[in-house]
């Protein structure tokens, strides 16, 4: 018998043990701690250890959460890995963290839709647990952003973090909660303002893409921002119609956390006051794929998530990509 919904049976996070406070990056760029908080909210950021790889990352926060779902390796079917910063070209990142967790009964594949990766696996989770293909999921957004950042470039290099998290999926009894709906939505058109040019075979590798700085993440910082609003908001107001609920009936908003001004203004756009809003995007950056699940995580942790919550998940990244969940906790 089909499921009529998928529910969230365990969640995980990883975090690197470095630390990089904007005090530590006044000493490498011109920049200044004011200076960064004021336009991004951002106070610090995780850097992975030099033998630290996006599949590291992952394999923690996957393993948390399987572990947290009173589950083991065996009873995972699939494994999803939303990254834009993979292992390698090939094969997937999931391949990798499939053998590092033991995962003999799964498939693996890779999803690269940027900060809205982790909703995009939701949505994707949410239609194969519906549909009796699969049981249990594991969905785990993992990045090494710092090795994709110009260093000497002080508008983007004060942005990004590392970090996974991880949510194991699985059918909902009817008096159980889930997932009540969820949509996703791209606009490759705009493909260029947010993008890492270089590595791939449209620019393969090669010392003039080295010297040109091609391998480094670009940004076109205010057209960013206003297709992340308009685009955020409004996804989100269609997910609350589908389920039939209003944002009163939302005890918890967690948006992706990119930038705090980007938070704060899709509060004010949807009307969501700020005491029920979840941000750490103060002490992780833009952790893009990862930053969904490792807020859900600590918001657990920290007793502002709660069974029977309704949540309100939004997310906007790179393609352009863009997408929102509501679940009842």
């Amino acid at each position: 018998m089909e499921a009529t919904r998928a529910r969230i049976l365990g969640i995980g996070a990883y975090s690197p043990e470095k630390v990089l406070t904007n005090h530590d990056l006044e000493k490498m760029v011109d920049t200044s701690d004011e200076w960064i908080v004021e336009r991004t909210g951002i106070s610090e950021r995780h850097i992975a250890a030099d033998d630290e790889a996006s599949s590291d990352l992952a394999t923690q926060a996957g393993r948390r959460a399987i572990a947290d779902a009173g589950l083991t390796a065996d009873d995972i079917d699939l494994l999803i890995c939303a990254s834009v910063t993979g292992d390698m070209p090939f094969p997937a990142t999931a391949c990798f963290v499939q053998a590092n967790l033991g995962l003999k009964n799964a498939a693996a594949f890779d999803i690269a839709a940027g900060c809205t990766g982790f909703l995009y696996g939701l949505n994707l989770a949410q239609g194969l647990i519906r549909s009796g293909a699969y049981k249990r999921i594991l969905l785990i957004g993992g990045e090494v952003l710092s090795r994709t950042l110009d260093w000497t470039d002080r508008a983007t290099c004060v942005l990004l973090g590392d970090s996974a998290g991880a949510v194991v999926l699985g059918p909902a009894a009817e008096d159980e909660g889930g997932i009540l709906a969820t949509r996703i939505a791209s606009d490759g058109t705009k493909a260029e303002l947010l993008y890492i040019p270089g590595g791939g075979s449209r620019n393969p590798a090669s010392h003039q893409t080295v010297d040109d700085r091609l391998h480094y993440f670009k940004m076109n910082g205010r057209e960013t921002f206003k297709h992340a609003t308009r685009n955020m908001a409004a996804i989100a107001k269609q997910v609350l119609e589908d389920s039939g609920l209003g944002l009163d009936d939302v005890n918890l908003l967690v948006p992706h956390q990119a930038n705090l001004r980007i938070i704060t203004y899709i509060a004010e756009q949807l009307g969501v006051p700020m005491e029920k809003v979840y941000t750490n995007v103060q002490r992780y950056g833009n952790t893009s794929s990862a930053s969904i699940p490792l807020a859900l995580t600590e918001a657990r942790e920290r007793g502002k998530l709660k069974k029977g919550d309704v949540v309100l998940m939004v997310a906007f990244g790179t393609g352009l990509t863009w997408g929102a969940t509501l679940l009842r906790w």
